[in-house]
């Protein structure tokens, strides 16, 4: 099965994950999100993934992009999706696909549930 892991290098987390990927023998495919964005139809095909999530769900709550939203309340998804793909470090990650699922690994331990 391959594996793709939206990836931040300057996020601890997501290294941390890389990492534990890389040492379990996994050469994982690694998308830096910030410099190749999902388009909203990538985005929406990941929360099927993730069983159906949210936008929100995946929603990076902190920094100056997140604050310009404003009410999130008052977003519809297709909104907010349109919102992360011109902005993609409203993205949390990181994300780990393996096969058809897909899971925010946060707490990173989260990744052994789609890996392994």
């Amino acid at each position: 099965m391959s594996i793709t892991i939206y990836h931040n290098p300057k996020c601890s987390t997501s290294r941390k994950v890389l990492d534990w990927l890389v040492e379990k023998g996994h050469r994982p495919n690694v998308v830096e999100y910030l410099k190749t964005p999902p388009d909203a139809a990538m985005l929406k095909k990941i929360l099927t993934m993730m069983g159906n999530a949210a936008p929100a769900d995946i929603l990076r709550r902190k920094g100056d992009a997140y604050e310009a939203l404003g009410d999130v309340a008052k977003l519809s998804p297709d909104q907010l999706i349109a919102k992360m793909v011109a902005e993609p470090v409203l993205i949390e990650r990181p994300i780990v696909i393996n096969g058809k699922r897909a899971i925010l690994c946060r707490p990173p331990e989260r990744v052994w549930e789609v890996v392994e």
